[in-house]
Protein backbone atom coordinates (compact mmCIF):
# COMPACT_ATOMS: atom_id res chain seq x y z
CA UNK A 1 0.00 0.00 0.00
CA UNK A 2 1.19 3.55 -1.34
CA UNK A 3 2.62 6.11 1.78
CA UNK A 4 -0.53 8.49 0.09
CA UNK A 5 -3.37 5.88 0.49
CA UNK A 6 -2.11 5.13 4.21
CA UNK A 7 -2.01 9.03 4.70
CA UNK A 8 -5.59 9.02 2.89
CA UNK A 9 -6.86 6.53 4.74
CA UNK A 10 -5.60 7.57 8.57
CA UNK A 11 -6.93 11.10 8.01
CA UNK A 12 -10.29 9.55 7.39
CA UNK A 13 -10.28 7.77 10.38
CA UNK A 14 -8.83 10.67 12.39
CA UNK A 15 -11.81 12.76 10.65
CA UNK A 16 -14.17 9.75 11.63
CA UNK A 17 -12.75 9.68 15.21
CA UNK A 18 -12.50 13.67 15.78
CA UNK A 19 -16.37 14.27 14.40
CA UNK A 20 -18.90 11.11 14.43
CA UNK A 21 -19.99 11.62 17.67
CA UNK A 22 -20.79 15.39 17.02
CA UNK A 23 -22.29 14.50 13.49
CA UNK A 24 -24.66 11.52 14.92
CA UNK A 25 -25.51 14.14 18.40
CA UNK A 26 -26.13 17.34 15.54
CA UNK A 27 -28.21 14.69 13.46
CA UNK A 28 -30.18 13.43 16.33
CA UNK A 29 -31.09 16.99 17.38
CA UNK A 30 -32.78 17.69 13.81
CA UNK A 31 -34.39 14.03 13.19
CA UNK A 32 -35.29 12.91 16.89
CA UNK A 33 -34.34 9.36 16.25
CA UNK A 34 -31.30 8.00 17.17
CA UNK A 35 -31.21 4.67 15.22
CA UNK A 36 -31.71 7.45 11.90
CA UNK A 37 -29.53 9.99 13.29
CA UNK A 38 -26.47 6.64 13.47
CA UNK A 39 -27.68 5.75 10.31
CA UNK A 40 -27.26 8.73 8.48
CA UNK A 41 -24.28 9.84 10.29
CA UNK A 42 -22.64 6.59 8.97
CA UNK A 43 -23.75 7.41 5.87
CA UNK A 44 -22.29 10.51 5.65
CA UNK A 45 -18.78 8.67 6.17
CA UNK A 46 -19.76 6.52 3.43
CA UNK A 47 -20.46 9.15 0.97
CA UNK A 48 -17.13 11.42 1.98
CA UNK A 49 -14.50 7.57 1.41
CA UNK A 50 -16.57 7.09 -1.84
CA UNK A 51 -16.31 10.69 -3.07
CA UNK A 52 -13.63 12.33 -4.79
CA UNK A 53 -13.22 15.17 -2.05
CA UNK A 54 -9.41 15.04 -0.98
CA UNK A 55 -10.30 14.50 2.72
CA UNK A 56 -6.81 16.06 3.92
CA UNK A 57 -8.06 19.18 1.55
CA UNK A 58 -10.93 20.22 4.28
CA UNK A 59 -10.72 23.55 5.79
CA UNK A 60 -14.43 23.28 7.83
CA UNK A 61 -14.87 19.46 8.15
CA UNK A 62 -17.96 19.83 10.56
CA UNK A 63 -19.77 21.93 7.76
CA UNK A 64 -19.05 19.60 5.27
CA UNK A 65 -20.23 16.75 7.22
CA UNK A 66 -23.45 18.48 8.06
CA UNK A 67 -23.82 19.40 4.43
CA UNK A 68 -23.10 15.97 3.38
CA UNK A 69 -25.71 14.95 6.06
CA UNK A 70 -28.42 17.66 5.53
CA UNK A 71 -28.77 16.27 2.35
CA UNK A 72 -28.99 12.63 3.58
CA UNK A 73 -31.46 13.72 6.07
CA UNK A 74 -33.31 15.22 2.89
CA UNK A 75 -33.38 12.37 0.82
CA UNK A 76 -34.48 10.27 3.89
CA UNK A 77 -37.97 12.49 4.27
CA UNK A 78 -38.49 12.45 0.66
CA UNK A 79 -38.09 8.70 0.61
CA UNK A 80 -40.28 8.46 3.98
CA UNK A 81 -43.11 10.52 1.82
CA UNK A 82 -42.89 8.42 -1.21
CA UNK A 83 -43.30 5.24 0.72
CA UNK A 84 -46.59 6.97 2.72
CA UNK A 85 -47.78 8.01 -0.76
CA UNK A 86 -47.36 4.61 -2.28
CA UNK A 87 -48.70 2.79 1.16
CA UNK A 88 -51.90 5.40 1.03
CA UNK A 89 -52.55 4.20 -3.00
CA UNK A 90 -52.39 0.53 -1.86
CA UNK A 91 -54.37 1.18 1.18
CA UNK A 92 -57.34 2.46 -1.89
CA UNK A 93 -56.90 -0.57 -3.75
CA UNK A 94 -59.95 -3.39 -3.68
CA UNK A 95 -57.96 -6.66 -1.77
CA UNK A 96 -58.22 -8.80 -4.84
CA UNK A 97 -56.18 -6.19 -6.42
CA UNK A 98 -53.12 -5.67 -3.82
CA UNK A 99 -50.01 -6.53 -4.85
CA UNK A 100 -48.03 -9.18 -2.77
CA UNK A 101 -45.48 -8.44 -0.45
CA UNK A 102 -42.74 -8.80 -2.89
CA UNK A 103 -44.26 -7.15 -5.55
CA UNK A 104 -44.95 -4.16 -3.16
CA UNK A 105 -41.27 -3.92 -2.30
CA UNK A 106 -39.99 -4.22 -6.46
CA UNK A 107 -42.64 -1.74 -6.98
CA UNK A 108 -41.42 0.33 -4.31
CA UNK A 109 -38.02 -0.25 -5.74
CA UNK A 110 -38.95 1.07 -9.10
CA UNK A 111 -40.19 4.21 -7.42
CA UNK A 112 -37.49 5.04 -5.26
CA UNK A 113 -34.93 4.63 -8.54
CA UNK A 114 -37.17 6.95 -10.87
CA UNK A 115 -37.21 9.14 -7.71
CA UNK A 116 -33.66 9.62 -7.76
CA UNK A 117 -33.39 9.64 -11.86
CA UNK A 118 -35.96 12.38 -11.89
CA UNK A 119 -34.16 14.50 -8.95
CA UNK A 120 -32.84 17.63 -10.25
CA UNK A 121 -35.13 18.28 -12.62
CA UNK A 122 -37.64 21.33 -12.61
CA UNK A 123 -41.34 20.43 -10.46
CA UNK A 124 -43.25 21.12 -14.02
CA UNK A 125 -40.72 19.45 -16.24
CA UNK A 126 -41.19 16.32 -13.66
CA UNK A 127 -44.74 16.30 -13.49
CA UNK A 128 -44.85 16.70 -17.61
CA UNK A 129 -42.77 13.18 -17.84
CA UNK A 130 -44.48 11.75 -15.05
CA UNK A 131 -47.82 11.74 -16.26
CA UNK A 132 -46.55 10.99 -20.11
CA UNK A 133 -44.97 8.17 -18.90
CA UNK A 134 -47.48 6.67 -16.16
CA UNK A 135 -50.84 8.09 -16.95
CA UNK A 136 -50.29 8.17 -20.64
CA UNK A 137 -51.45 11.90 -21.28
CA UNK A 138 -50.12 13.84 -24.49
CA UNK A 139 -48.58 16.58 -25.10
CA UNK A 140 -51.30 18.48 -24.98
CA UNK A 141 -53.85 17.08 -21.68
CA UNK A 142 -50.89 17.64 -20.28
CA UNK A 143 -50.13 21.39 -21.32
CA UNK A 144 -53.57 21.91 -20.12
CA UNK A 145 -53.02 20.83 -16.81
CA UNK A 146 -49.53 22.79 -16.62
CA UNK A 147 -51.16 26.13 -17.82
CA UNK A 148 -48.41 26.20 -20.60
CA UNK A 149 -48.21 25.79 -24.30
CA UNK A 150 -47.86 22.57 -26.22
CA UNK A 151 -44.35 23.83 -27.56
CA UNK A 152 -43.21 24.02 -23.89
CA UNK A 153 -44.48 21.06 -22.95
CA UNK A 154 -41.98 19.46 -25.99
CA UNK A 155 -39.15 21.24 -23.87
CA UNK A 156 -39.97 19.85 -21.11
CA UNK A 157 -40.09 16.44 -22.59
CA UNK A 158 -36.84 16.93 -24.34
CA UNK A 159 -35.25 18.45 -21.44
CA UNK A 160 -36.46 15.20 -19.26
CA UNK A 161 -34.87 12.54 -21.50
CA UNK A 162 -31.56 14.07 -22.30
CA UNK A 163 -31.51 14.25 -17.92
CA UNK A 164 -32.80 10.64 -17.74
CA UNK A 165 -30.16 9.38 -20.70
CA UNK A 166 -26.88 11.71 -19.34
CA UNK A 167 -27.57 9.91 -15.84
CA UNK A 168 -27.88 6.09 -17.45
CA UNK A 169 -24.81 6.72 -19.45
Amino acid sequence: MSNAVMATEQTLHDLYRDHSGWLEGWLRRRIGNACDAADLSQDTFLRLLASSQQVADLREPRAYLATVGTRLLANLYKRRSLEQAYLNALAALPEDCAPSPEQRWLLLEALQALDELLDGLPSAVRRAFLWSQLEGLGYQQIAERLRVSERTIKRYMAQAYEHCLLLVL
